[in-house]
């Protein structure tokens, strides 16, 4: 597809549209997670005839992309324990795929209830713990963090693969709460972490040929630019930045879910 045709098949207004939303997207998921909250369903609704598959493939191709770029700039930041990050990261690894999987059997829309019951919870605990990921929270001893921090990789990898929202702040919350970590640290770990979970699901859209190029490459290039921005915010402002922007997300999430519980058919 030639850079004229793209134009052709997609409408102005729909390209900017979607620029807007995937930097907005970029932007938000790279200091508290939640991007996909903004950006796939800013696909579904400018691209109503193309396949669910379809956008999704696309949409995995944007977020990975300013995920990755964050996870690096992070890195610079951050000192990352790379043994603790290998383990967790091979284990949401295989637990996505096991999410994946798991989708053929049991319908992921049942799940809605309790991601609501437990969001509610963790906007109210993080509004009402003012310290919350503000600073190192303990010191907990590596083999317990390799410990617990297996059991979040494997539960929130289990759903990135079966459900997916919100992964991204699912996983700061697991590593603030119960390894001990800020709130930069975490959303550090989250995105590299993320990265990795991202990569299973992306090789099978790719295989499957769900995905539109065009759009995916300027999607990325706009989720990278937010990402980056984002970023450096963080960077800047530091945890209270990232504890405001967290409860955004979660009090968003808390919206959608109730929606499509509630309201939705």
């Amino acid at each position: 597809m030639i850079f004229a045709d793209f134009f052709y098949d997609y409408n102005t207004l729909t390209v900017l549209t979607l620029i807007f939303f995937a930097f907005s997207a970029g932007f938000m998921d790279s200091i508290a997670g939640g991007g996909g909250l903004i950006q796939i369903p800013a696909l579904l609704i400018n691209l109503p005839f193309e396949s669910v598959p379809t956008v999704l493939g696309t949409n995995k191709i944007a977020s990975l992309s300013g995920t990755a770029v964050v996870a690096c700039q992070y890195s610079k930041r951050v000192k990352y324990n790379y043994l603790l990050l290998f383990i967790i990261s091979i284990i949401a690894f295989i637990a996505s795929n096991l999410g994946v999987l798991t989708l053929s059997y049991i319908d992921s829309s049942r799940l809605k209830p309790l991601i609501l019951i437990i969001l509610i919870i963790v906007a109210f605990y993080t509004f009402i713990k003012k310290d919350f990921g503000l600073s190192d929270q303990k010191q907990v001893p590596l083999k317990k963090q390799i410990f617990l921090g297996s059991i979040i990789g494997f539960t929130v990898g289990f759903y990135d693969g079966f459900f997916g929202p919100g992964t991204g702040s699912f996983l700061m919350l697991g590593f603030v709460y119960f390894l001990g970590f800020d709130l930069l640290s975490a959303s550090a770990y989250a995105k590299a972490v993320n990265c990795i979970t991202n990569i299973s699901a992306l090789i099978v859209f790719i295989a499957q040929g769900n995905f539109l190029l065009g759009i995916a490459i300027i999607m990325a290039i706009s989720n990278i630019l937010g990402s980056l921005t984002g970023t450096k915010l963080a960077f800047i402002k530091g945890n209270k930045f990232i504890r405001i922007i967290f409860l955004i997300i979660v009090s968003f999430m808390i919206l959608r879910y109730s929606y499509e519980i509630f309201l939705s058919n």
